[in-house]
């Protein structure tokens, strides 16, 4: 069983062996997180951003990044706990569109699916997932007087985000997963 553990610290100073970035289909990158880990391993943006372009990356999906040798290391980034693998987790599509239950729990499928041989066959045991992406700015009460369905309701980290990860994540075998909350999410 999978240890789901809470942290406040950057996502970009982790030792974890795969990263988990939750991202859109078009390409666009606004999360400032994300932005610095375009930077950081432009090996992986060029990977998603080639995906979007062709249209082969459909939202629900996950697109999963296996780094070059050459690109792991320490002349990569200030740290050297360089991530083996990148996970762009398809949660949205488009960068100002909140993520959807029905996309969340598909790219979680999808990334789960991914993740068994990585843990059975690369060995993986430190998994590092970007939860901001993943929760609304905007309150749910005042959004759901403006949408009528509950699927186009921006997700809300107690009653929606965190149910789904746990129930997708947290049967994955001898695996710890440190979930990066932002600093407006107590622990």
């Amino acid at each position: 069983m999978a240890i789901l553990q809470f942290t406040h610290a950057s996502i970009l100073n982790s030792n974890a062996q795969l990263l988990v970035l939750p991202v859109n289909n078009t390409g666009i990158v606004l999360d400032p997180v994300l932005t610095r880990a375009k930077t950081l391993f432009p090996d992986n943006y060029s990977h998603y951003h080639r995906a979007c372009r062709d249209g082969s990356l459909n939202v629900g999906s996950c697109l999963l990044n296996k780094r070059t040798r050459e690109q792991v290391g320490l002349g990569i980034s200030s740290n050297g706990n360089q991530p083996n693998y990148i996970a762009n987790l398809v949660i949205s599509n488009h960068p100002y569109h909140p993520a959807r239950t029905r996309w969340l729990t598909a790219a979680l499928i999808d990334l789960q699916q991914q993740i068994m041989p990585l843990i059975r066959y690369q060995g993986i045991r430190r998994v590092a997932l970007l939860a901001r992406p993943l929760i609304s700015g905007r309150p749910r009460d005042i959004v759901s007087s403006e949408s009528t369905t509950v699927d186009t309701l921006p997700l809300d980290w107690h009653a929606d985000t965190l149910p789904l990860l746990t129930e997708y994540l947290q049967d994955l075998p001898k695996l710890r997963i440190d979930i990066h909350l932002p600093k407006s999410i107590e622990l």
